[in-house]
């Protein structure tokens, strides 16, 4: 049973930072692209960043491109969000997600075959 769990949500200022981590375990984690996802009141689920699982290839919305960082670390089975110039914008749950799958669709939230819990991040203007 693949289980994800995310951590490092809550409250910050605009302008500020967070780091998101999202452990996983009852799989191989390198044999998993990863994805951060958001959704935020009364909006669609977004896609916010992933990386691939073997060349560590990454992808970003653009919203996020050039404040947001995904990287992995493969000997803890973990990967990090780590957000910075947080704007109130970015206020919303975030999930993080897996996928095994041979051709990876970064955006496709249908290729995650597993997903966590979510942390809530709020950012106050």
């Amino acid at each position: 049973q693949v289980q994800l769990v995310e951590s490092g949500g809550g409250l910050v200022q605009a302008g500020g930072s967070l780091r998101l981590s999202c452990a996983t375990s009852g799989g191989t984690f390198t044999t998993f692209h990863m994805g951060w996802w958001r959704r935020a009141p009364g909006k669609e689920r977004e896609f916010v960043a992933a990386i691939s699982r073997r060349e560590g290839i990454t992808f970003y919305a653009d919203s996020v491109k050039g404040r947001f960082t995904i990287s992995r670390d493969n000997a803890k089975n973990t990967v990090y969000l780590q957000m910075n110039s947080l704007n109130v914008e970015d206020t919303a749950f975030y999930y993080c997600a897996a996928s095994s799958d041979e051709t990876f669709r970064p955006k496709l939230p249908r290729d995650y075959a597993y997903w966590g819990q979510g942390t809530q991040v709020t950012v106050s203007s």
